[in-house]
């Protein structure tokens, strides 16, 4: 019984790695003509018809789309940083809602430094390996 079940899978194994052999086998191979030297070449390689071209320049989708993501992580953290001030002030001494409200404001503190440097790495990164 055991010994049918070894075959039955071992069969159903064979039948993908034969049919990707085979499309592999009827496959032209164009690889070997195409080569990227910098990112940038293979980003305009893989573009699709009416892509932008700049996706990693000054003004790129992914620059752009990363910088607008990371505003919205430092404002979210200015916003609750406000309101652990706000939760602090009201919290007329009582030890467990001034802790939370001093919880609060130090996460909203290491959400900007975090939002912050993930800004300056992208950039740096991004005007690093890009070559115009």
């Amino acid at each position: 019984m055991i010994k049918t079940v070894k075959v039955m899978l071992a069969g159903l194994l064979a039948v993908p790695m034969i049919a990707l052999g085979v499309s592999v086998a009827t496959v032209p191979m164009v690889a070997e003509s195409v080569s990227a030297q910098t990112i940038k070449d293979g980003a305009d390689a893989a573009k699709a018809d009416g892509q932008s071209s700049n996706l990693f320049g000054d003004n790129g989708i992914f620059k752009v789309i990363t910088n607008a993501a990371l505003f919205v992580i430092g404002a979210i953290s200015v916003l609750m940083l406000i309101y652990g001030g706000v939760r602090y002030t009201i919290s007329g001494g009582d030890s467990k809602a001034v802790t939370d409200a001093k919880n609060t404001i130090l996460y909203a503190i290491i959400g900007i430094i975090v939002a912050l440097l993930a800004y300056a790495i992208v950039n740096f990164v991004l005007s690093a390996l890009v070559v115009e």
